[in-house]
C-alpha cells in the first residue's frame, strides 16, 4: 500500500515536471482563441435565430390571416371591424370587443389583470378571437420590446404585435359615410368580394414596438410621411399577410423604416424626403387603390 501511494506521488510529480500541465500564458491564448471564434460565430447565429422567426412570424400572420378569412365566411363576406381614431393625432380606437382586438398597447405599467398590455381577454373576447387557434399568434417572436417600468416590473412581452390594415373592415364612425375619413381619396374594404386584387392587399403587418396602439395600421396615400410604422424585427424587414390568404417577408430600404426596436425610438408623424419614400410607397401601395379605380362600399 505504502509503495502504491508513493508511486501515485511519483507520477503525478513527474507529470507537472514534464510540463503537461497548462500554463498561464496557454490558457490566455486558449480563452483568447474561443472568444475570438464566438465573436466571429455571433452574427451568424443571431442572423439565424431572426430567420427562424421571421419564418415562425410568417406561420403567426397567416393563421391571422385564415382567421379573419373565417369570420367573413360567418358574417355574410363581411370583413371584421377595425376601429381606429384619428390618424394624425394618434388618436386611439374606442374600447370595444366588437373591434377584432380590445386593447391599447402602451408603456405604462398597471395591474396585468387591467392591462391591455398583458390582458389576454382583450383578444380572446374580441370579434376575432373564436377564429384564431391561440392567443400567441397575435405576437412577433422577435418581439421582446418593454419600457424600463415593464421590465423592472417582471413582464417578459406585451401580447400583441401586429396590427390589421385601416383600409380593411368596418372603422365604425370613420367609415359611416363609406369611405375613410383619415384617407378619403382611397377605397375602404367592407366585404371580402370588394378587394379587386386580394394577393396586392396586405391584412396584417407587424408593426413597430413604438408605433403600435391600437390594432389600426394608418398612413396616407397622398402624403410623405409615416402616421404609423412597420416593424423591422427580421434582420430589417417586417411580415405581412395578404387578403387572397398568402403571407410574405418585406425588408426595408431606408434606414429612416428602421428605428430601434425600442420604447421612444421614433416621432411620428414622420416626414419622408425625397428619395427615401421607396418603403413608404411600397406600403401604401399595398393598403388600398384609388377611389375612382374601385368601389369598396358597405
Amino acid at each position: 500500500m505504502q509503495t502504491s501511494a508513493l508511486s501515485s506521488r511519483n507520477i503525478r510529480a513527474t507529470l507537472y515536471q514534464g510540463g503537461a500541465a497548462f500554463t498561464l500564458v496557454e490558457l490566455l491564448v486558449v480563452i483568447a482563441i474561443i472568444a475570438l471564434l464566438a465573436a466571429l460565430l455571433f452574427p451568424a447565429l443571431n442572423k439565424t435565430r431572426q430567420k427562424a422567426e421571421g419564418i415562425y412570424c410568417i406561420s403567426n400572420t397567416r393563421q391571422l390571416a385564415v382567421g379573419w378569412t373565417l369570420y367573413s365566411d360567418d358574417h355574410e363576406g363581411r370583413l371584421p371591424y377595425n376601429l381606429g381614431g384619428n390618424g394624425l393625432t394618434r388618436a386611439a380606437a374606442p374600447r370595444t370587443n366588437l373591434n377584432w382586438v380590445n386593447n391599447i398597447m402602451t408603456w405604462e405599467v398597471k395591474n396585468p389583470e387591467d392591462s391591455d398590455n398583458t390582458n389576454l381577454t382583450t383578444i380572446t373576447a374580441a370579434s376575432l378571437g373564436p377564429y384564431t387557434k391561440s392567443t400567441d399568434i397575435y405576437r412577433c417572436p422577435g418581439d421582446h420590446v418593454l419600457s424600463d417600468a415593464q421590465r423592472n416590473a417582471g413582464w417578459s412581452a406585451r401580447i400583441r404585435s401586429y396590427s390589421m390594415n385601416a383600409m380593411i373592415g368596418d372603422a365604425g364612425e370613420l367609415t359611416l359615410t363609406g369611405t375613410n375619413q383619415n384617407n378619403p381619396g382611397y377605397v375602404q374594404f367592407f366585404k371580402m368580394a370588394g378587394i379587386p386584387r386580394p394577393s396586392t392587399i396586405f391584412v396584417f403587418l407587424d408593426e413597430h414596438p413604438d408605433s403600435i396602439n391600437d390594432g389600426y395600421f394608418i398612413n396616407q396615400g397622398d402624403y410623405h410621411r409615416w402616421l404609423d410604422l412597420p416593424a423591422s424585427y427580421h434582420n430589417g424587414a417586417a411580415s405581412f399577410s395578404f387578403a387572397d390568404g398568402h403571407s410574405e417577408i418585406h425588408r426595408w430600404l431606408s434606414p429612416l423604416t428602421k428605428p430601434p426596436s425600442r420604447p421612444e425610438a421614433v416621432k411620428l408623424p414622420l416626414y419622408v424626403a425625397d428619395g427615401e419614400r421607396g418603403d413608404l410607397y411600397w406600403t401604401t401601395e399595398r393598403m388600398s387603390v384609388e377611389a375612382s379605380v374601385s368601389n369598396g362600399g358597405p
